[in-house]
């Protein structure tokens, strides 16, 4: 979408910016129907070390032959269609058939435990739930209390349950993608929660184009010839999916696919280098593992590098840069409005410890509480203009809460965080001015913890905070307040961890519990979370 004449500078490049959205608009036919049939799309990364390649052609057909099972089973316009599966081939023919037919993707992470799926899956109504064999017995568990819920499972179906790729084999190969344009709902990713249950963002087929900007800035003027693209984010979070997979695909360019239950440095440097992968997203997190072992062999000759989450500071993006030969390109956005500021080194300054500017096509403000810009330097919230394209339509099934992201104009997104502007337009992280945790990339809620807690006949109330950690930026603690007859121990401590572990999610658990005899609270009874983390603040500050 950019221009991608060597010499182009920042002004010149919003400037000359426009969005064209055409009326019709369909994000599985611009990622999979257009390109040549024989390119190459996906490189599957076995367990075993060995590798199969997927043509753009192949997805094109296999999202045709999904798209008539699916219509097959009954699901229309509009319907959701869940996808509970890691970075596997499926994963991406899922979304495309799903887009294609005009039906609306809800992926889900494999990390989920029961409380997690059954509230994601009956808040969005979900028919379908597209799974592997790991998962396919919770799903069913959840889904009694859900009503009609059909679960097609990749790998070998339990009975009662339809197959993946017998449903392929069984369908037409032609297929007519639905008429769909810009504000027809395609995906809807849930966010976290802060006072009350997560929500679902909903998107329209224009948030791919709304994405297109930042991703092809950060990555140097992607795509270039020879780029191949990896990332070890979850496809189930908008990072790793609308930051790596679907603009790649868009730009008809090889995504790298290698599921791994667990990061390992040493392994990602091979991966890189044994696939000649040239461009990468990576959590901050991941970068810090890195950094922490030392690594023999050859190393990957990366192209770009972008990075999103949290700021990594002047001493990790040197390190970066020493270790892999080229800078760090940091990004910035949130799951309703993703991808809006960031950096491109080949374009403009980076600032060490600045958010970046914003991309071309957003308009991004410092607002007060009244919804007016403050001066250059102030510290305000992060606001985004619409209409744009990157920005959700709606909370689902959440009109007050929808109403509540904007300012009462609805002319600007409020994102939560805060920060300033300097005279140059580079935005510089102040903090949160809600409760969400930023975990290892993670925007977790505490409110879907406090509830998972208290389901313990020992706890009588329990609040989560995030508290600095070195690795994942904040990691969640709970102030646990016991009922009578309930004394604290570490075996309780571990107890309740793993009763987190098990029914919401393994990045969820707390790390740290302490037992208090009270909660902070508010005169209308609600407890008071930034009394909690001033005081860990106060900690750490007598601490260090």
């Amino acid at each position: 979408m950019l221009v991608r004449a060597r010499g182009v500078n920042y002004e010149s490049l919003r400037g000359d910016f426009r969005w064209t959205l055409p009326q019709r608009l369909n994000m599985g036919a611009l990622c999979a129907d257009r390109h040549p049939t024989s390119a190459r799309a996906l490189i599957e990364h076995q367990p075993d070390g060995t590798t199969r390649e997927r043509t753009f052609g192949e997805l094109a057909r296999l999202s045709n032959r999904l798209a008539n099972a699916l219509v097959a089973l009954g699901i229309t316009v509009g319907e959701r269609v869940a996808i509970v599966l890691p970075q596997r081939v499926e994963t991406g023919i899922a979304h495309l058939a799903i887009y294609k037919m005009g039906a609306v993707a809800v992926p889900l992470s494999g990390l989920f435990g029961p409380d997690a799926l059954r509230y994601r899956l009956g808040d969005s109504g979900a028919r379908v739930v597209i799974t592997d064999a790991a998962h396919q017995d919770a799903i069913a568990e959840v889904s009694k209390d859900l009503g009609d819920v059909a679960i097609v499972v990749v790998d070998d179906a339990s009975p009662g349950h339809q197959g993946f790729w017998e449903l392929i084999q069984s369908a037409a190969e032609r297929f007519e993608p639905a008429a769909t344009g810009p504000d027809t709902p395609a995906l809807l990713i849930y966010t976290s929660g802060t006072t009350g249950s997560p929500k679902g963002a909903l998107h329209g087929h224009r948030v791919l184009l709304g994405h297109l900007p930042g991703f092809e800035l950060s990555h140097d003027f992607f795509p270039q010839d020879g780029d191949v693209f990896w990332t070890p984010a979850d496809w189930a979070w908008i990072g790793g999916l609308m930051d790596a997979l679907v603009p790649c695909w868009f730009h008809g360019r090889p995504i790298v696919c290698a599921p791994r239950d667990k990061f390992d440095p040493e392994w990602a440097v091979r991966l890189m280098a044994d696939l000649a992968v040239r461009n990468v997203f990576f959590p901050p997190t991941v970068l810090k593992l890195m950094r922490t072992v030392e690594i023999a062999g050859p190393m990957p000759r990366l192209r770009s590098i972008m990075c999103g989450g949290e700021p990594l500071g002047d001493e990790m993006l040197a390190w970066a840069r020493d270790r892999f030969g080229v800078d760090v390109n940091e990004i910035y956005g949130q799951t309703e409005a993703n991808y809006v500021v960031g950096n491109s080194s080949r374009v403009w300054d980076v600032r060490p410890g600045s958010m970046g500017r914003p991309y071309p096509g957003h308009e991004v403000a410092v607002l007060d509480d009244d919804g007016t810009p403050v001066p250059v330097g102030t510290v305000g919230q992060i606001a985004v203009h619409r209409p744009d394209p990157v920005v959700f339509l709606e909370y689902w099934g959440r009109p007050e809460a929808t109403r509540a992201k904007f300012t009462p104009s609805g002319k600007w997104l409020l994102t939560g965080d805060l920060a300033r502007l300097d005279s140059d337009g580079y935005l510089w992280f102040s903090s949160r001015n809600d409760d969400v945790i930023n975990s290892a990339g993670y925007r977790i809620g505490p409110a879907e913890i406090e509830s998972c807690l208290i389901h313990h006949p020992s706890v009588a109330m329990a609040a989560a905070i995030g508290v600095a950690d070195p690795v994942r930026g904040e990691v969640v603690k709970a102030f646990v307040q016991l009922a009578e007859g309930y004394p604290p121990s570490v075996e309780l401590e571990h107890e309740l961890q793993s009763l987190v572990r098990g029914r919401l999610a393994a990045y969820l658990y707390p790390r740290h519990i302490e037992f208090v005899d009270a909660l902070p609270m508010t005169t209308s009874g609600k407890i008071r979370r930034i009394e909690l983390r001033e005081r860990e603040a106060a900690r750490a500050a007598e601490s260090s």
